[in-house]
């Protein structure tokens, strides 16, 4: 035998696809919903976004240079994190508590636990949850067109009637990248025509959600209802680029429909029996939470192992 084979450790099949490219991908596909909340809400959103964004590339760089690692920040992950806290920002938030929440994000939350595709939460999230526990009024004052008052969400909560169509388009109060369904739709069909994420996760999700709301809501299936419950709060861009986070979802099929079953069923428990009209940023997080047990239970053995004795 004249052949020469080459013996290497796994994974055997490789990708020119990095995690730069992913990262890359994601941050063009959250532009439609950033370029639009600040043409909703002027200056102040913009100052938030690149405040929050910025603080945190900076902190990456930062913290690795003082722990002597490999500085990341070409990735793209620490821009990710920033944009996606950011966009789940009140537009009218003291600029000082986005970059507060954006170090908490990546020192305390990805960091800490090794870095990127070593976090056991998404980092945008626990950090807005972070600021939401301990700077409650100023993470729930919302603003639109001049005038104070509470977002279509907690309107349909508190049984009063919502324009769904203003929802829809976003000409409503809400933190800055939730507002409108059609920017963010876009962004999403963007993931899905590249590849990045498919409609497992938030085709479940929101399909739990709706049937969860249906049973449990009052209202039976009234279409304006759940129309009003999709596009208000933060739930299309929790769905579509919050819960498909490559380190934080399950990697099996069958875990990511359990995964977004458990995230519908969160999401609903929290909105409809919760003291605050949303509930997805808990959701998601206590999913993430879940993933190593879904994993556990949905990871196929390996071959030649048997099966149950």
């Amino acid at each position: 035998m004249n052949e020469n084979y080459n013996i290497s450790s796994s994974p055997h099949i490789r990708d020119k696809v990095t995690s730069s490219n992913i990262m890359l991908m994601v941050v063009i596909a959250l532009l439609p919903a950033t370029i639009f909340g600040v043409y909703n809400f002027g200056v102040s959103a913009l100052i938030n976004v690149v405040l929050t964004t910025g603080t945190a590339v900076l902190a990456e760089y930062v913290y690795e240079k003082l722990m002597k690692k490999p500085v990341t920040i070409k990735d793209f992950s620490a821009v990710v994190t920033g944009l996606l806290l950011a966009l789940n920002l009140p537009p009218t938030l003291p600029y000082w508590m986005g970059p507060l929440g954006a170090v908490f994000a990546i020192v305390v939350v990805k960091q800490l636990f090794g870095g990127l595709g070593q976090n056991f939460m998404n980092p945008a999230l626990a950090a807005r949850c972070f600021l939401l526990i301990s700077f409650t009024g100023r993470m729930t004052y919302f603003v639109y067109d001049g005038v104070t008052g509470a977002t279509p969400l907690a309107e349909l909560k508190a049984g009063n009637a919502v324009n769904t169509m203003d929802m829809l388009i976003g000409n409503i109060r809400g933190t800055i990248g939730e507002t409108s369904v059609i920017a963010i739709m876009i962004g999403a069909i963007f993931l899905l025509l590249m590849g990045i994420i498919d409609l497992r996760i938030p085709g479940t999700y929101l399909l739990t959600f709706v049937i969860f709301i249906t049973i449990f809501g009052g209202h039976g299936f009234d279409p304006q209802y759940i129309t009003a419950h999709l596009c208000g709060g933060g739930i299309m861009l929790g769905a579509w680029f919050m819960a498909t986070d490559y380190v934080t979802s399950p990697i099996t099929k069958t875990g990511q429909i359990v995964y977004g079953i458990c995230l519908g069923v969160l999401t609903g428990l929290f909105r409809l029996f919760g003291g605050s009209a949303e509930g997805v940023s808990y959701a998601i997080i206590f999913s993430n939470l879940l993933v190593p047990l879904i994993e556990r239970i949905t990871l196929p053995k390996p071959f030649g192992k048997g099966g149950e004795k």
